[in-house]
């Protein structure tokens, strides 16, 4: 059975198809129940390509992968609200406060965080982002007019808001902005083509998939040669400052996560792994003395595929869904 983080983020990648557009943009395509994904209709995409601005209101609990200008208006006392956003690999995301009529006085809050937070863990971790946890919220409460455009690190990024007052809100804008080194990714897809390049910069990334996957590098450049390691308490990468680790768990996390392999030297070929885990995650530690990059990409596990392949490949491995 699907583990309950598993469930909340096949629910809030799920909500983001469905939340591309209104319900008369939504296609649902042929799929079984481990499979039910939305698409958009060819209506919303050809209204998009005609330059026109995309609005529509908010709900409490929302997502958003699409530009546009968003409204919310509480009905009723709203207390507990968020907006999940989220872009391509390479883009990263603005919101600009249009309107905002909240009574900070009485209660209410808005504020943004530069990442996702979901059941009290954060992406990305504590230990890939450049900035300390108190500086990644930016409250409109204390703020106010002084920062009224907000950019994320990665390409996702969200919204909490209390609202006490019927007939009180706010209006937004989002916008998606070229990321030429991106660093931090959530996939909103299974399956994906990935190479993350980290030029000559102190840094760790990590990019992680919400799915049981099978990973497979094809490309690897640290600056040192070949080699790929269990990882084990008294071994691995230690000492070495550039490396990519493989990852998974049940958590959004990736500090939280358990290790699974090490690479810890250049090569040109193929490492494959299967992770069955909830969350799989590539995080690359650069010691910023080298342009390090790696390529890979990933589908998601089918639970059918048994057999082992030819190429390098690592059993899979996962701890029990709690």
């Amino acid at each position: 059975m699907p583990s309950a983080f598993q469930f909340q983020c096949h629910f809030v990648l799920i909500f983001l198809a469905a939340s591309k557009g209104e319900t008369r943009y939504l296609e649902v395509r042929d799929a079984g129940e481990d499979e039910p994904f939305l698409l958009l209709s060819e209506d919303l995409k050809r209204e998009l390509s005609a330059g026109q601005i995309y609005r529509r209101s908010l709900r409490c609990i929302d997502m958003l992968s699409i530009e546009g200008q968003f409204t919310f208006t509480a009905d009723q006392p709203q207390l507990h609200c968020a907006t999940f956003f989220i872009g391509e690999p390479e883009e990263l995301i603005t919101i600009d406060y249009d309107f905002v009529n909240i009574d900070c006085q009485g209660g209410d809050f808005l504020k943004v965080f530069d990442g996702w937070i979901l059941k009290g863990e954060k992406f990305p971790s504590s230990l890939d982002h450049p900035l300390p946890t108190s500086q990644r919220y930016v409250d409109f409460c204390e703020s106010g007019n002084i920062q009224r455009s907000i950019r994320s690190s990665q390409n996702v990024a969200m919204i909490f808001f209390r609202i006490h007052q019927p007939g009180n809100g706010f209006t937004i804008t989002v916008k998606k902005n070229a990321n030429l080194f991106p660093c931090n990714v959530i996939s909103q897809t299974p399956s994906g083509r990935f190479t993350m390049v980290i030029p000559h910069q102190h840094r760790n990334c990590s990019f992680s998939i919400i799915y049981p996957v099978v990973i497979k590098i094809s490309d690897l450049i640290l600056g040192h040669l070949n080699g790929l390691f269990l990882k084990k308490p008294s071994a691995g990468c230690a000492g070495v400052g550039d490396f990519v680790e493989l990852l998974g768990g049940t958590g959004l996390d990736p500090s939280k996560m358990f290790p699974l392999a090490d690479l810890c030297h250049s090569f040109h070929g193929s490492a494959q792994m299967k992770i069955g885990c909830d969350n799989t995650v590539l995080r690359m530690v650069s010691s910023g003395k080298h342009v390090n990059r790696v390529t890979f990409e990933y589908h998601q596990l089918d639970l059918q595929e048994t057999e082992n392949r030819k190429e390098n490949s690592i059993e899979e491995f996962c701890f029990p869904s709690i």
